[in-house]
């Protein structure tokens, strides 16, 4: 089967109709959501865009490849911080084997098309083809020149990017044959800047806001994102190609909380609460996946590495440590994924977006240096600074707002202590 990976760079759970959203309009992936299985407890393994994206890519947490966040590590004022923090990877290493190499050297011709953010240039990681990618974490414009993005061209003056990344994705579908593709389609948008696509302004203008969600700037880039890949299905269906292809989609973090609410999930990107992790997903692929299904399974972008393998009927590369599950049994409906815990580790600092905000632990971070672990209902956040703990029960209180980790020292104790053994475990 061809696969289709497609990765959008900040949108939130709640930013697409298929996950509930009654403000931005995305009809292209609300049908494509109704034709396969739809997840409302994904994850992204990391709530800001590199660490995320490196252990998607090479299906590891983040003390493997040490990429905890984005430049330095020692983010905000230094008289805030009470810790050294953890020095930050900010390329991915060349001996990790990645998912496009092993889907290359099983035949497969490979394009990344949009954000990379791993290293300067991906066909070194086993892209045949690079469609503006690169170490930059976002654009400088989506409106022509597109500063950190110099590979592109704009046919016009006022030819958004978002646009002509599609543009030049086409030109890929249409150069491949029989030949099983991978397309990693990862585009820059949503992430800011902030520039709306004009003609869709008024479809903006005065609508209601619905559940904090009323920025009419990010709903046309939201609107268009759906757009573009609307013109991407369409040419699958064209060429034939769309029954013989496997679809996954997400985000690789929470929502910006200055821009868009994801409620009732509290905060935002960079943060380890659950509207920073929690990320809208679905896969479609006739004739495997059923159409119209849902499922509350926990699941995270690591599982992405063994999936796409199984997909492929690729065997996992010798020496390759992957810390995901394949998720394929259930898609199929042929089994399920045993009950795991999942954790994240961020040993560093990052500054907050908006001014006083009252959702994350303090006003000054999205987060202090932490981990984090979900197993069943229950989430624990640990804060390393003064050995903070914070526990949710998830199925009761989605929203985070009731620490019961003095009232449930039980259950405390038992999470802290699976994710002391998972610390120990990768170093």
């Amino acid at each position: 089967p061809n696969i289709l990976l497609i990765n959008i760079d900040d949108m939130g759970w709640r930013d697409v109709g298929f996950m509930g959203s009654e403000f931005y309009e995305t009809p292209n992936l609300d049908k494509l959501a109704a034709g396969g299985m739809i997840f409302t407890n994904a994850y992204a393994s990391a709530s800001n865009c590199a660490p995320s994206r490196a252990c998607l890519m090479s299906g590891q947490w983040t003390p493997r490849h040490e990429i905890y966040t984005v430049n330095n590590s020692d983010r905000g004022k230094s008289k805030d911080r009470k810790l050294i923090p953890t020095p930050n990877n900010d390329y991915m290493p060349t001996n990790n084997v990645l998912i496009p190499e092993v889907l290359k050297n099983a035949g497969y011709t490979t394009c990344h098309a949009g954000k990379w953010h791993l290293n300067d240039d991906p066909t070194l990681f086993g892209f045949d083809v690079n469609i503006a990618g690169n170490h930059s974490g976002n654009p400088g414009s989506y409106y022509p020149p597109y500063r950190n993005v110099p590979s592109l061209e704009a046919p016009t003056d006022d030819y958004y990017l978002t646009n002509l990344i599609m543009d030049k994705t086409l030109q890929f579908l249409n150069g491949v044959d029989d030949q099983p593709f991978f397309l990693y389609y990862s585009p820059y948008a949503v992430h800011t800047p902030i520039h709306p696509v004009d003609s869709l302004m008024p479809n903006y203008e005065g609508k209601p806001t619905w559940n904090g969600q009323d920025n009419a700037k990010y709903a046309t880039m939201v609107e268009n994102l759906d757009i573009q890949i609307g013109r991407l299905i369409t040419n699958l269906e064209k060429s034939g190609k769309l029954e013989n292809t496997f679809i996954l989609f997400t985000s690789d973090n929470g929502g910006h909380y200055g821009i868009t609410k994801q409620w009732p999930l509290r905060s935002g990107k960079g943060s380890y609460y659950e509207g920073g992790i929690r990320e809208p997903m679905f896969v479609r692929w006739p004739g495997e996946v059923a159409a119209g299904t849902k499922t509350d399974v926990p699941v995270i972008n690591l599982d992405f590495y063994p999936t796409l393998l199984e997909v492929a009927g690729v065997s996992q590369p010798a020496g390759k440590t992957l810390d995901g599950k394949s998720i394929l049994p259930l898609l199929t409906g042929t089994g399920t994924i045993e009950s795991r815990a999942l954790f994240w580790h961020f040993p560093i600092y990052l500054q907050a977006y908006v001014k006083n905000d009252t959702t994350t632990q303090d006003p000054l971070f999205r987060t202090r240096p932490g981990s984090a672990i979900r197993h069943g209902d229950w989430k624990l956040i640990q804060y390393f600074e003064y050995n903070d703990i914070e526990l949710y029960n998830l199925a009761e209180d989605i929203s985070e707002e009731n620490n019961l980790a003095e009232l449930n020292p039980e259950k405390r104790d038992e999470l802290l202590q699976l994710l002391e053994e998972w610390r120990r475990k990768t170093n």
